[in-house]
């Protein structure tokens, strides 16, 4: 026990976020046990923001901060509540009365927050997700909260849209699966290179609208801005 904790402390100090811990306690292999152990508690956190006040040159004890601990503790379980989500279990409810509906479903300008794993800043945008079912369709809410559940992470864009698309594909397994993503992150339009209204663009097809360039076109097409949306 006393070498977990010791090598707990380590992994804080180190800032590593996935480790291997050898002693003699038979941990399960999953990152998510494994992260959760590890998790500081509330207290923890709280003092983590006043560290990081007193960094930035400011005195946490002072009556406009003296609060603000506990309120960022709070919006981060907002921001990162995705980790609570299980974005494959959002789609196991399916319906198949669909009267042989076999055509595109899209689901356009879905927005969305995220936040950049490397500056932990805002990411705002919106995504355009479609799929061509295959006997069976989903609640178009869902497809949403999938984006959301992705979304409220720490995040890189390219990952994200991989996700969405990966899921939809394994769970629903339809003909095809298109999803585009379009954001300005913070970490460029507010600090570094500083450039405002720039719109990062990323995309994953699957299926046929990988193989089937009329198909990705209609998608295209679809979510253009010149398509009257």
């Amino acid at each position: 026990m006393n070498n977990f904790f010791q090598t707990n402390q380590n992994v804080h100090r180190k800032g590593i976020a996935i480790v291997t811990i050898h002693t003699q306690m038979q941990l399960e292999d999953d990152s998510e046990v494994l992260l959760s152990r590890l998790r500081p508690s509330r207290a923890e956190a709280e003092a983590a923001v006043r560290t990081l006040i007193l960094w930035a040159g400011d005195d946490p004890a002072r009556e406009g901060l003296a609060g603000t601990p506990d309120r960022v503790v709070r919006a981060y379980e907002e921001f990162f509540c995705g980790y609570q989500e299980d974005p494959a279990a959002l789609l196991s409810r399916t319906f198949e009365e669909v009267d042989g509906y076999d055509e595109m479903v899209l689901l356009r300008d879905i927005g969305f927050e995220s936040h950049c794993e490397h500056h932990m800043v805002p990411i705002i945008g919106k995504a355009h997700v479609a799929y061509l079912p295959d006997r069976r369709v989903v609640g178009i809410s869902k497809l949403a909260r999938v984006v959301e559940a992705f979304a409220r992470r720490l995040q890189i864009q390219e990952t994200m849209t991989a996700q969405i698309a990966n899921t939809i594909e394994q769970v629903l397994e339809p003909r095809g699966v298109a999803v585009v993503v379009e954001a300005q992150h913070q970490c460029m339009t507010t600090r570094g290179i500083r450039k405002p209204a720039v719109s990062m663009v990323t995309s994953r097809m699957l299926g046929a609208f990988r193989d089937d360039p009329m198909t990705r076109r209609e998608f295209l097409a679809m979510i253009s801005p010149s398509s009257g949306r």
